[in-house]
């Protein structure tokens, strides 16, 4: 009897996979943004409501030209790179401390899961009450928003590295800081990233936040202004602003991550 013929399935998981083209991206906004022309010229939307992109552009170079926009973004960004590097650092540490030690985990861990909750803009009031008027509280509360995706995510890159790469290490004489410096962090930096990025996310949503609090200068503090004088050209261009700044931020992480972490 002979034996049964076997036929090979596709894979289909390449397919599922594809990245995106770029010229499908800027294909995708561009039409996007001729359907916002388009509604603004008919006047399907009332302009106050939102003016049209061209009119936004026409805004945005009068402020640029004036060094408004300017003074305003390098304020904001003066607040973010000093919060997020401080509140990044911060975490890394506990997060490797938490994850690698066991006394540091029992005590560290409770407090970071206790405290995560808690709207990082809340405590802006007591960082003012605490540190007084002015950049130390902008800062402060940057820096602690960034701190908690970077503690937990450095964790629970920790927490997952495989038993076996800690017990090679161990086999070939490492001590306790050869394992977190050559096996646990090399191990982790996927999720390090992660925690990254999500840092980067929250220190532009706390710095405008801290802004419309408490502040006289910055981009959260000019579309608040915006919004209060019914500049709604302004206020699009200030939201424009940020959205460039996240985009920023994330290709920059995304090429410093592919030139640490190549084996990914």
């Amino acid at each position: 009897m002979s034996a049964p013929t076997v036929y090979p399935v596709p894979d289909r998981s390449k397919a599922l996979l594809v990245k995106p083209q770029p010229w499908t991206t800027v294909l995708g906004i561009g039409a996007l943004i001729v359907i916002w022309e388009v509604a603004a010229r008919l006047k399907w939307v009332p302009p106050l409501f939102l003016p049209a992109p061209s009119v936004c552009a026409l805004r945005a170079w009068e402020l640029i030209r004036s060094g408004e926009l300017q003074m305003h973004l390098w304020a904001s960004l003066r607040r973010i790179v000093t919060g997020y590097a401080l509140g990044i650092t911060v975490g890394l540490l506990v997060g490797i401390g938490t994850g690698f030690f066991g006394a540091a985990r029992a005590i560290g861990q409770p407090l970071v899961q206790a405290l995560f909750p808690i709207p990082k803009i809340a405590i802006l009031p007591l960082l003012i009450l605490w540190l007084g008027i002015g950049e130390p509280p902008k800062i402060a509360v940057i820096a602690i928003g960034a701190f908690f995706p970077m503690a937990i995510n450095t964790h629970a890159g920790i927490v997952q590295c495989d038993p076996a790469l800690l017990r090679a290490g161990i086999a070939f004489g490492a001590n306790r800081w050869d394992l977190v410096r050559r096996v646990l962090l090399p191990a982790s930096l996927p999720m390090i990233f992660t925690g990254l990025r999500l840092a980067a996310g929250m220190a532009l949503l706390l710095v405008v936040s801290a802004e419309l609090i408490s502040a006289d200068s910055g981009i959260g503090y000019f579309i608040l202004n915006a919004s209060d004088l019914l500049h709604t050209e302004d206020l699009v261009v200030g939201l424009a602003v940020l959205s460039l700044l996240g985009v920023i931020f994330n290709l920059v992480i995304t090429w410093i991550e592919r030139a640490v972490v190549r084996w990914k």
